[in-house]
């Protein structure tokens, strides 16, 4: 299960917090899959595909970040998937502009999506695709500077990460965590 943490609406679209979420449609775009309504009332969308004999759920959470735990458990439970199968794809600012980051297990490192999800998940233990999208300039509040859209002179390089983050997605899928994490250090390189 591969999960794109963001802020659902118009409103947020094309903000730092949301580089996961476009992350995740892209992959599945390139996969020739669409989200729908996900079952039984949980608030996201999925999209289901098959990938090498493996299936792969793709979750877009339709809550507010900070309650994206709220859909990720559930459809946990509902999809049979444990945590070395999960990786939740975010922004964070402590990774350097540009880059990608993999890591298993941890602290939230102040994202709220990521600590709603350990809270609901009942666990740390799942994997994360860390984008890079910037520290917040002079003493500017991080929740204000992941909520901003990045400026024009970051477009061009943010955009080339997100299709990177596309293949370690992928990595993910096909060959697992260590692999994909592997994969996003050549990357940064």
């Amino acid at each position: 299960m591969v999960v794109g943490l963001r802020n659902p609406g118009a409103t947020y679209d094309g903000t730092r917090h949301n580089v996961g979420a476009v992350a995740v449609e892209m992959k599945a775009a390139d996969l020739d899959v669409t989200f729908s309504r996900a079952r039984q009332g949980i608030r996201a969308e999925v999209a289901e595909v098959n990938v090498d004999g493996q299936r792969t759920v793709f979750v877009l959470p339709t809550t507010s970040m900070n309650e994206s735990g709220q859909a990720i458990a559930p459809l946990a439970r509902y999809f049979g998937v444990e945590g070395a199968g999960l990786l939740v794809v975010h922004d964070d600012i402590d990774v350097p502009f540009a880059k990608v980051k993999v890591q298993y297990s941890g602290g939230h490192a102040g994202n709220n999506g990521v600590r709603s999800t350990i809270g609901s998940f009942g666990s740390n233990d799942f994997w994360r695709l860390k984008i890079g999208v910037g520290r917040p300039p002079g003493r500017q509040d991080p929740a204000k500077f992941v909520l901003s859209r990045f400026a024009a002179s970051e477009r061009e390089d943010i955009h080339v990460t997100v299709y990177r983050a596309g293949d370690v997605i992928d990595r993910f899928i096909r060959s697992g965590g260590e692999d994909a994490r592997q994969f996003a250090g050549e990357l940064n390189t």
